[in-house]
């Protein structure tokens, strides 16, 4: 019960939030194979001096509610130098859930990252350092000092008719080298003549995953859903 609450007030906190700052997109998702629907809201804002993307999950099931939040901020203050590709990174994940809490996550590291001259291609990786302070052994003994490497992209083809994005991720916990990759393909409505102003999106995503979220081995998770940009 206890934990339940927790999850709501992390839940509401969230979408105060993300009625306050102005969200990139909203999608709404039903897994497969999970037989719940998650809800995200994305918001990636640049400014002189680098940028700030955050993300927030909200997960419903017949079991248990839960939220995950991702937000991180990359330092650039030579953006008009010939080092423009390269950033400094620090993040923040961690989450709750009415089944189980997750770790909080501290990241920091440099990342570098491109795109086409047209900016229909756009890609970033980063090397960081993942603290978990929460993350012990079965005997009690800290693992906190782990690594992470993220790679992220997005893609627009068919004159903007189609998108492509997604991220893949791969750290460890402890002696556990964990994967996560979740490419999604949008189809965009505002292609269709006359639906200029209809910002909506429909298609989905893959959770590609191995030794993630408490599953052990590879697994792939199909969702299909819709997305709304502002």
């Amino acid at each position: 019960m206890k934990k339940n609450v927790f999850v709501l007030l992390f839940v509401a906190l969230a979408a105060n939030i993300a009625s306050k700052a102005q969200a990139q997109n909203l999608q709404v998702l039903y897994d497969t194979e999970r037989g719940c629907v998650t809800s995200t809201i994305e918001m990636f804002r640049p400014d002189a001096f680098g940028s700030t993307f955050y993300f927030v999950d909200m997960d419903y099931s017949p079991t248990a509610i839960g939220a995950y939040t991702e937000i991180a901020r990359e330092f650039c203050f030579w953006q008009n130098t010939k080092w423009n590709w390269l950033s400094v990174h620090v993040e923040y994940d961690g989450g709750l859930s009415g089944a189980y809490s997750f770790h909080n996550n501290w990241l920091g590291g440099l990342t570098y990252s491109g795109h086409s001259d047209d900016f229909s291609k756009t890609w970033s990786l980063s090397a960081m350092y993942k603290a978990i302070p929460g993350l012990k052994t079965l005997t009690g003994k800290c693992q906190m000092h782990n690594f992470q490497l993220t790679g992220v992209w997005g893609i627009s083809f068919f004159e903007d008719w189609c998108s492509f994005s997604g991220f893949a991720d791969f750290w460890s916990e402890g002696s556990t080298l964990v994967f996560l990759s979740e490419p999604q393909l949008w189809v965009n409505l505002n292609k269709i003549k006359g639906w200029d102003n209809i910002n909506l999106s429909v298609g989905g995503e893959v959770e590609l995953s191995n030794n993630f979220g408490g599953m052990e081995g590879f697994h792939v998770m199909p969702a299909l859903g819709a997305k709304w940009t502002f």
